[in-house]
């Protein structure tokens, strides 16, 4: 996400949305409303946000302002505070560097007032879950849906299609799942028909 490769990215979603015909979500090195203009004429649909609105909130309300709510992702990349580092008090801290860098910042919370500044989704991805094939992280699900209004996608922790429905029954208006699509683990098609054998609406 490097500024040095923007001109790469570009390309890589113009290509992209040339070829994808459902909502395209891109994200990474996104710090400025100019980015998302860039993106978004490149061809996404929405533009997701996280380390620069950590350093700067407003500038959240600068791109929902001039791109709509419905433009703009806010991604949450929580994990649980560390034992023996200040709780917060939902218990997960907002991180960056992929998990690796606490913030202290409560991710409940953050969630919330990425609602109050316009966002129009929260991408929440649990660090302590992602990568493990274990399940989504439910609680973590359960604590953002209660405190927003706005759809909230799960991310983190898919390994089994009999993961999905219970983050969706959790709060999840959406489920994400990288690895075990992209290793051909499981099809969209099997995690689909698993969700709608257990009454789950999709598409």
């Amino acid at each position: 996400a490097s500024s040095g490769d923007r001109g790469t990215m570009l390309d890589v979603v113009t290509r992209t949305a040339e070829q994808v015909f459902i909502p395209l979500t891109v994200g990474g090195g996104v710090r400025t409303v100019e980015d998302v203009d860039r993106l978004l004429r490149a061809g996404a649909d929405k533009v997701s946000v996280n380390t620069a609105a950590i350093a700067r909130p407003e500038v959240l309300r600068e791109m929902s302002e001039r791109f709509g709510s419905q433009c703009i992702v806010l991604s949450v990349d929580a994990r649980t505070v560390p034992e023996g580092e200040q709780p917060t008090p939902s218990g997960w801290e907002v991180t960056t560097h992929g998990g690796r860098r606490g913030t202290g910042i409560d991710a409940v919370e953050w969630a919330r007032r990425g609602e109050e500044l316009g966002v129009g989704e929260i991408l929440l991805n649990s660090m302590d879950a992602d990568g493990t094939k274990a399940g989504f992280d439910l609680k973590m699900i359960e604590a953002v849906r209660a405190a927003v209004h706005v759809p909230v996608i799960a991310s983190g922790g898919a390994g089994a299609v009999d993961h999905f429905a219970p983050a969706v029954r959790a709060g999840a208006d959406a489920v994400l799942a990288a690895s075990v699509f992209h290793f051909r683990e499981l099809t969209i098609g099997q995690v689909k028909d698993a969700m709608r054998a257990e009454g789950i609406v999709v598409r």
